[in-house]
């Protein structure tokens, strides 16, 4: 198995500038502020033919009782507790802390290996740099630059050294689908995820904007392999205004992009609004599957449920393709069916089409309903073949096809669906036509 290395230490002294750098990716969001990090952010990392995961754990305040400040540091006790190794990082600019003198209490009693990191000392003398921290008792303190990435390598050879070379350590890609619960903020996403894990994973905090990164959490459920990824809640354009909340739109965003499947989730006690809309319709644009997972619906009425059937149907209609589950994640109800809708999105948002059937079912749909004349001509369609995955693509060739109308693009695509049985996904057509080889021809 791979070693587990987790960041600790107090807020804003460079841990997710560190994790980025270890797993070389952009994932955990950096900004000269602290507590921006909340909840614990996994990933994978290498050092020469080793591998390791990586765990960034919020601004760590041990003394914390309750609001959000606590609720931090549970997630950072929950990572430490399951760390093979502890690394702990301190701000060389600013100094020993009674701060860090509390943290290093808490991880001298976890019981596991802890390494001090004296972070953003490129080019000081590093033995007077780290002097004072000598006192928390960590023996030789290493001086790194996580933002230039001076002495980091040294840190994790010298980390790896204490576990044994593990022959099957391979990034063999097992994680399975990817799946992205979004929606506005307040409605239920972290909860949901800490419901499907069984574990209070992320922070469930009843205050909008809880979550500001998009975390990313594998787990497994009944042998198959998932990787849940919580979104920071969107909220209308106009109303985002603090710069930590831009990055949140834009990492939510990118985790869509990046997705096989989004979850929508939608709260049963509020009106469906037009950011609901918005947001199925970033999904749709992605042409990533898409499950709907009504939330609260414990805590309505039946008035009000049917009314909230009644506005998904008018105002989400272009959703006609997902399937709809009517859940409490609070109370864990409803969180079965639900990931076995996600798991036949998933099917057909990867689906592999055969050409000779692409094209039966291309000239049955033709047989059914042609296409309208443009002009003289009928476009002719002669063939079809797939041409992408998440989302299904269909690639049509034939004659006279640059004008064929958005309604009979929609008929094919229904037929398509109907056909293959594609439930969850959105399917994209796509037209080529053959070039006329007298068209640049002059005659007398």
């Amino acid at each position: 198995m791979k070693p587990t290395l987790v960041l600790v230490g107090r807020p804003n002294v460079g841990k997710s500038t560190l994790f980025n750098r270890l797993t070389r990716t952009r994932d955990a969001l950096v900004a000269d502020m602290p507590g921006l990090t909340r909840d614990r952010h996994y990933g994978l990392g290498r050092v020469g033919s080793r591998s390791y995961l990586v765990v960034d754990t919020g601004g760590f305040e041990p003394l914390a009782k309750d609001g959000i400040v606590a609720e931090m540091a549970r997630q950072a006790e929950s990572a430490i507790a399951e760390g093979d190794a502890l690394l702990f990082l301190v701000d060389g600019r600013v100094g020993l802390t009674p701060h860090d003198k509390q943290i290093a209490d808490t991880l001298r009693r976890s019981g596991r290996p802890v390494y001090l990191a004296v972070n953003k000392g490129e080019g000081a003398n590093r033995d007077t740099f780290s002097a004072e921290f000598h006192e928390l008792g960590f023996g030789t303190p290493y001086v790194i630059s996580s933002a230039h990435g001076e002495g980091v390598r040294q840190l994790i050879d010298l980390v790896m050294e204490r576990f044994p070379e593990d022959p099957e350590d391979q990034d063999a890609d097992e994680k399975g689908p990817r799946v992205a619960i979004v929606g506005r903020p307040n409605v239920g996403k972290s909860t949901l995820i800490n419901a499907l894990l069984g574990e209070d994973r992320v922070i469930a905090f009843d205050m909008p904007g809880t979550t500001r990164d998009a975390i990313e959490v594998p787990f497994e459920r009944n042998g198959r392999a998932y990787t849940l990824i919580d979104t920071a809640g969107l909220r209308r354009r106009g109303k985002v205004f603090e710069a930590i909340e831009k990055f949140s739109v834009i990492k939510t965003l990118q985790a869509v992009e990046e997705a096989n499947v989004a979850v929508l989730v939608l709260d049963a006690s509020q009106d469906i609004s037009d950011q609901d809309a918005h947001i199925a319709g970033f999904v749709l644009e992605a042409g990533r599957a898409l499950v709907l997972a009504i939330n609260k619906w414990d805590c309505v009425d039946d008035y009000r449920r049917e009314r909230v059937k009644a506005e998904i149907a008018r105002k989400l209609y272009f959703l006609d393709f997902a399937r709809h589950h009517y859940i409490s994640a609070l109370e864990s109800t409803g969180i079965g069916p639900l990931l076995k809708s996600v798991d036949l999105a998933y099917a057909a948002a990867m689906v592999k089409l055969a050409t000779p059937k692409l094209t039966r079912a291309l000239q049955t749909a033709i047989t059914k309903q042609q296409p309208p004349r443009q002009g003289v001509f009928r476009p002719k369609m002669r063939y079809a073949h797939q041409g992408g995955q998440n989302p299904p693509v269909v690639v049509i060739h034939g004659n006279a096809l640059d004008h064929i109308p958005d309604a009979y693009r929609r008929y094919l695509e229904r037929s398509f669906v109907e056909t293959f049985k594609l439930q969850g996904t959105p399917l994209r057509i796509e037209f080529r036509s053959a070039r006329n080889p007298y068209a640049d021809k002059d005659y007398p």
